[in-house]
């Protein structure tokens, strides 16, 4: 049997996607800064859901997003020491279809597991990199929840 050593006693291999500590603590912030528009996003999709079963669905999303967002920022203030302050100059852009909405917000999804990737990578093993990949798991729940909903919809394109 061969002996391979853990990958932590490596020092020449980086993944490609290798992110330092502030940069990590950069992108929560960012994360967590456009939760005002994240809001209105949920609550205008709820609306525009055809019945009860579908915006219940999206509704437990957000509600999920929430505590992503909580989680955020408890990890934020417990590396820094500080709390996360002002929100993010983008402005909200409406959904112009229930379909689109869906469209978007599967979009974001997939995003968001890409960002909280980079997060995972740049914060120090433990209870924050765990937290973290439950986060990404979620997000890649909820992109399955979002196809669900588009092939429900299909119909309607």
């Amino acid at each position: 049997m061969y002996w391979v050593n853990p990958y932590w006693s490596r020092s020449a291999f980086k993944p490609v996607w290798s992110t330092s500590t502030p940069q990590a603590l950069d992108l929560i912030k960012e994360a967590v800064q456009g939760e005002r528009n994240d809001e209105l996003f949920y609550d205008e999709l709820i609306k525009l859901a055809p019945n009860s079963e579908q915006a219940s669905i999206i509704a437990s999303i957000r509600d999920d997003e929430r505590g992503h967002n909580q989680m955020f920022r408890g990890i934020y203030k417990e590396l820094t020491g500080q709390e996360i302050r002002g929100i993010s100059n983008e402005q909200y852009q409406r959904v112009d279809s229930y379909i689109s909405g869906i469209q978007r917000a599967l979009q974001g999804e997939l995003s968001a597991t890409e960002k909280y990737r980079k997060i995972w990578f740049g914060l120090p093993a433990g209870i924050y990199r765990d937290t973290v990949a439950g986060i990404i798991l979620d997000e890649l729940k909820h992109a399955s929840k979002y196809n669900y909903l588009f092939t429900l919809n299909h119909d309607k394109i």
